[in-house]
Order: C-alpha cells, then sequence, then structure tokens
C-alpha cells in the first residue's frame, strides 16, 4: 500500500483579482492534511470519507471529481505508454470540523491527492509543473471558476507567488487537442516559493462560518474593474518584496491595503465574524485580515512581537474564533553561508 498526502492552504493576498489572466496571488500552504491510501486490486474501488459508500468507475455524481481525475490520469499514463491496472483508492481527511468546513482544503486538494496516489502507484515521478498542469486540466475540463492558485500552493506546500494564466484559453485547448500535447505547451503561469527575510507569527482564525466559494465567487467577480485589478497587481508585488527585505512596518501597510481592496469590491465579503478578526489587530504589531472568498470561514494574521501574538490569540478566543493554525516563520540564514 502507498499512502500519499496533500495540504491545505489559505491565501494571503489577491484574492478575486487572482481570477484574471496575468493577476498575482500570494497563498500559503498550512500542513492539515488530506490523505489517500492506494494498493493493486482485482476491480477499481474509490473510496472518500466525505461519503457512505464506495464506487468503481462507473459514474456517480457524488465521486464526480475523483472519477474524472483517474481518468485524465489514466490518458495521461497511456500516452506515456504505462499499462493500466485497477486499484483501490481510499481518501481521508475533509478538513472540517463538526460538519463545518475550514476552507483551507478545496476541490483542487482532492484533485492533487487523487493524481500523487495515481503517480506514486505507478512509480512515475512528476514536478511542480506538471503537477499543476494535470490538476487545472482537471478542473477546466470539468468548468471550473477558480484561479487554479490553490493548485499551485498545494503541489508546492510553501509559500508562493502565482501569477494566473488565461483559463479559456487553455480550456479551449483541452478541448481540441490531445492531453500531451497541451501539457507540453507554455500555459503562461508561473509559481515561485517566496521565503521572507524576517521572524514572525502567522496565525490562522477560523470563525466558524461556512462560506460557499463558487457562490461568492460569481457574485463579486463582476465587481472588479481595471482600477482593482492594477492595485491589488502592485500590492501584493509590493507585499512579497518587502517579506524578502524584511521590510515590517510596510508589510502592515500592504497587507492592511490588500484588505481594503477587498472590502471595496463587495460587503459580503467581511461577515460580522471576520472583522472582528480583522479588528482585533488593531492597536497591535500585527495585521489580520480575511482570507480567499471570504463570506466566513478563516481569515489570517501576521504578528511581528510575542505581546502581540499573545493578546491577539486571547482577543479571537474571547470572540469565539478558534485560532486553527500557528507557524512561527523565521528567514533561514544557512544558506546565506
Amino acid at each position: 500500500m502507498t499512502i500519499v498526502k496533500t495540504c491545505g492552504k489559505l491565501y494571503w493576498a489577491g484574492e478575486y483579482a487572482i481570477l484574471e489572466p496575468g493577476q498575482l496571488a500570494l497563498i500559503k500552504a498550512i500542513p492539515i492534511y488530506m490523505t489517500a491510501e492506494i494498493k493493486a486490486s482485482n476491480v477499481y474501488r474509490l473510496y472518500s470519507d466525505m461519503f457512505s459508500y464506495s464506487v468503481d468507475l462507473r459514474p456517480d455524481s457524488s465521486y464526480a471529481l475523483i472519477q474524472e481525475t483517474v481518468a485524465l490520469v489514466e490518458e495521461y499514463l497511456t500516452a506515456q505508454g504505462v499499462e493500466l491496472h485497477p486499484f483501490s483508492l481510499d481518501v481521508r481527511g475533509k478538513m472540517e470540523r463538526e460538519g463545518k468546513k475550514f476552507g483551507l482544503g478545496s476541490s483542487g486538494s482532492v484533485v492533487v491527492l487523487v493524481i500523487n496516489a495515481m503517480l506514486a502507484f505507478y512509480e512515475r515521478l512528476a514536478d511542480r509543473e506538471l503537477l499543476f498542469k494535470l490538476a487545472s486540466a482537471v478542473l477546466l475540463k470539468r468548468g471550473d471558476n477558480g484561479s487554479m492558485g490553490d493548485i499551485a500552493c498545494i503541489v508546492s506546500e510553501d509559500l508562493v507567488l502565482y501569477q494566473s494564466f488565461d483559463r479559456e484559453k487553455v480550456a479551449q485547448w483541452l478541448e481540441k487537442e490531445e492531453l500531451q500535447a497541451v501539457l507540453a505547451r507554455d500555459w503562461g503561469f508561473s509559481i515561485r516559493s517566496v521565503e521572507p527575510a524576517l521572524k514572525f507569527d502567522f496565525l490562522v482564525g477560523w470563525t466558524k462560518e461556512v462560506a460557499v466559494s463558487s457562490h461568492m465567487v460569481k457574485q463579486i467577480k463582476d465587481n472588479m474593474n481595471s482600477r482593482f485589478l492594477q492595485a491589488s497587481k502592485e500590492t501584493v508585488a509590493n507585499l512579497v518584496k518587502d517579506l524578502e527585505v524584511g521590510q515590517e512596518e510596510t508589510i502592515i501597510d500592504l497587507l492592511e491595503q490588500a484588505s481594503q481592496l477587498l472590502e471595496g469590491l463587495s460587503s459580503e465579503i467581511y461577515t460580522p465574524s471576520l472583522r472582528q478578526l480583522k479588528n482585533a489587530s488593531r492597536d497591535l504589531k500585527a495585521v489580520a485580515k480575511s482570507s480567499g472568498a471570504g463570506g466566513g470561514d478563516c481569515g489570517i494574521a501576521l504578528s511581528f512581537d510575542q505581546d502581540s501574538t499573545t493578546l491577539l490569540k486571547k482577543r479571537w478566543a474571547d470572540l469565539g474564533i478558534e485560532l486553527l493554525y500557528q507557524e512561527r516563520m523565521e528567514h533561514d540564514d544557512k544558506s546565506e553561508g
């Protein structure tokens, strides 16, 4: 049996704008995992702990995402000359509590997980770019309206700067061309890891409200104009630059700016709980904002001293906001020797 896992993700900046080609987003991997177990079998068996039953490859609406991922990876492997065999696949880790989603996972998490499991099963290596393209191809074929930023982060398991591609164009290629030909093309995206040059605490607060990202995205996307897109791109680019040189004050200002851009886009992004989460960082050496589509789920904070971290956590707890994850981000000097 082979076991693989994929992490969760949360946006730091660039939400919504990243839906347009050429835009930028900064996204952080969260080590809360989904796992998959795969082993050889006489017949195909697919199981997810989201559901109370397992299936084979005959179409099932609940398992459509997993089945379509299996089909696309098998198409890829066949073109590589790999002989296919049936397998049993178990997917676990709903990234939720008491039936409420954290908003860390996504359809992208499931797709990357299944791809990783199958490639491990067939002992095929894949770099970050190929994994990203395979997972994006599955979602594009399904008509998914996401930016694929979640996939860029999940295949990297890092803090990444992602530049989006023209998804309509690539979706058309996938309709008209062989999968291998599309995978070989330059899609026009970029993914690069970002290494902050300073120490701070990264915190994730969970509001326990469930947000429906696809619903939010459809509504709010229409509010975006060229001024919003330009401001978002500049904010993200400057934020990455200041993280990499260690400019604490401007990092706080730029995340506040990113937050205000979202507020200007739609009043629905900041629920009362998310607003409380954000306002809890006031008068501290810290900054907090909503993350992702908004309308519930999680918010993030960066805190630049221990007292601020302690006080922010207390304020969140008093508001009923659960600290879901905390990480000390430290600059690694080893590479500079």
